[in-house]
C-alpha cells in the first residue's frame, strides 16, 4: 500500500469565522451579511460559505429579515460555571457527526503538561476505535495523533517529551531514529494530514489534522482498519474540511 499525503487546506480560516462572530455580537438586533462584509472585509463568497457552516453548527441563526444573530451554541458555551460541561457537549456531538460523515472512529487529542491525553472521541460498531495496545502517551513517535501534536513543539519540546518516553519499535513500520522522525517532523506541512500507515498498530491506519487555538496543542483524528485503508485519504480531507468548527468551539 502507497499512501501519499497531499495538501488539504482547510476550508475556513479560524481567525475569520472568530472576526465573523465578533461582528454578528456586536448587533444584538441582528446584522446583514453586507454589514459583516463590510466590518470584516471578507469577500461575500468566503463570507456566504462560512455563514452556511456556522449556522449549521448552531453559531449563528438566521431570522426573519434575513439578519444574523448569536445562536443556541455560542449561548451554551458563554453559560459560565456549566461552560465546560456545554462545551463537552457541543464537542461530542460534532464528534459524532463527524464519525458518521468520515465513517470512522474520530479523536480530539491535546497535549497537556507534556503528555498527550485523547480528550473526547465517538466510535461505534460500523467505526470501531483503535485498540490502544500501547499507551498513546508513550507512543506519540508512531501514533498519528502523537506526530501531529509533536509537530507542533518546537525542537526542545520534542527532545523533552522523547527523554521521557522513549522511542521503541511497536511494528515494522515504526521509525525508531529520532534524526529521521524529526526530518519528518520539520517537513510535514501544516495543511496536510499526518498519516500512520501501521506504524502504531498492524491493521489499522490513522491520520489527524491540528487543531490550533491560541496556545493550546491539539489535533483532530481519525482511525480506519486497513481493509479500509483506500478510504484513509478521502476521509483525511473530510477531517481538514470539518477541523475549522472543531476548532472554533475549542478556542472561544
Amino acid at each position: 500500500m502507497a499512501l501519499k499525503p497531499e495538501p488539504t487546506a482547510p476550508f475556513h480560516s479560524v481567525q475569520y469565522v472568530l472576526r465573523v462572530l465578533e461582528a454578528i455580537s456586536r448587533h444584538g438586533s441582528g446584522v446583514t451579511d453586507v454589514q459583516i462584509a463590510r466590518e470584516t472585509g471578507l469577500p461575500t463568497a468566503h463570507l456566504t460559505s462560512m455563514l452556511l457552516m456556522l449556522r449549521r453548527e448552531g453559531y449563528v441563526e438566521q431570522v426573519a429579515d434575513g439578519a444574523y444573530v448569536i445562536g443556541d451554541s455560542m449561548v451554551l458555551l458563554g453559560s459560565g460555571a456549566t461552560r465546560q460541561e456545554a462545551l463537552e457537549t457541543k464537542l461530542q456531538e460534532t464528534l459524532t457527526s463527524l464519525r458518521d460523515s468520515v465513517g470512522a472512529a474520530v479523536y480530539i487529542s491535546r497535549y497537556i503538561d507534556g503528555e498527550v491525553k485523547i480528550t473526547q472521541y465517538a466510535d461505534g460498531p460500523r467505526a470501531p476505535k483503535v485498540n490502544e495496545w500501547v499507551d498513546f502517551k508513550s507512543a506519540a513517535h508512531a501514533s498519528a495523533v502523537g506526530k501531529c501534536l509533536l509537530t507542533q513543539l518546537d525542537q526542545n519540546g520534542r527532545r523533552d517529551h522523547l527523554s521521557r518516553h522513549k522511542i521503541a519499535r511497536l511494528t515494522s513500520r515504526t521509525i525508531t531514529s529520532e534524526r529521521v522522525l524529526f526530518s519528518k517532523l520539520d517537513s510535514q506541512p501544516a495543511t496536510v494530514p499526518v498519516l500512520d500507515l501501521q506504524e502504531y498498530a498492524v491493521g489499522t491506519v490513522c491520520a489527524a489534522v491540528p487543531l490550533t487555538a491560541g496556545s493550546a496543542v491539539g489535533c483532530l483524528a481519525l482511525s480506519l482498519p486497513i481493509e479500509h485503508a483506500h478510504r484513509l485519504r478521502a476521509a483525511a480531507d473530510t477531517l481538514n474540511r470539518r477541523a475549522a468548527p472543531v476548532v472554533l468551539s475549542l478556542a472561544i
